[in-house]
């Protein structure tokens, strides 16, 4: 039988982000994709106040987009 392989890195958050906020993490995703005039941690700020999201939460979503931005 195969291990199951986990997920890591900010991706390990996703399910938990959907649960907690209901809303699909393609969302988060897309709404942070959008914002090119900020840096990382304005970006989480931003995510924080905006839209209630936790900390570890915020930063997951933001650093899956700029890891995504420098491929």
């Amino acid at each position: 039988m195969a291990a199951v392989e986990r997920v890591k890195g900010p991706a390990s958050y996703f399910p938990s982000i959907e649960k907690k906020y209901g809303k699909p993490i393609d969302y988060w995703l897309n709404l942070v994709g959008e914002v090119t005039d900020k840096k990382h941690m304005e970006i989480v700020a931003w995510l924080k106040a905006e839209h209630g999201l936790g900390h570890g939460h915020a930063n997951a979503i933001v650093a899956h987009v700029m890891v995504s931005r420098a491929k």
